[in-house]
């Protein structure tokens, strides 16, 4: 009996300021080993970046990679080298991310953006949220002086 392990993909895009980037497959399923590629294609003049971003479930989306929409060769992640993308000009941009040697820990959320959504901030992105005890102790506090 033969055992297959499978990947979920999924690739998702937004519009930016009235400019549109589209995923061109959503929800695909591919046998561990193989080569994928998603698809984003992009109006002409949107702009000219495309970014890659990984995001699994629980936790911050992870900048793969960025490139230049008209740039005439692939450009390899700094992440992973299995991970490269390349543009190609037809009626629109479109920028493929190319999975080589794909594994099940690829398993994720991919999506393509034309502006920067992880900034690597290194600032308080995320506060503790005061909980009702330390509100309560706030008020004593207040209240002593």
């Amino acid at each position: 009996m033969d055992r297959h392990s499978f990947i979920l993909f999924y690739a998702s895009a937004a519009a930016v300021f009235g400019n549109v980037i589209n995923a061109n497959k959503n929800g695909v399923v591919y046998e561990e080993g193989s080569n994928i590629t998603l698809s984003c294609s992009q109006s002409p003049g949107a702009t000219d970046y495309v970014y890659w971003y990984r995001h699994y479930e629980r936790s911050k989306p992870e900048f793969l990679v960025l490139t230049y929409a008209s740039a005439d060769k692939a450009k390899v992640s700094d992440v992973d080298p299995r991970f490269s993308v390349k543009a190609e000009k037809r009626d629109q941009i479109h920028v493929d991310l190319e999975i080589s040697s794909a594994a099940v820990s690829d398993s994720a959320l991919y999506y393509c953006a034309l502006r920067p959504t992880v900034t690597g901030n290194t600032s308080a992105l995320y506060k503790k949220p005061v909980t009702m005890k330390d509100k309560r102790e706030t008020q004593r506090q207040r209240k002593r002086q």
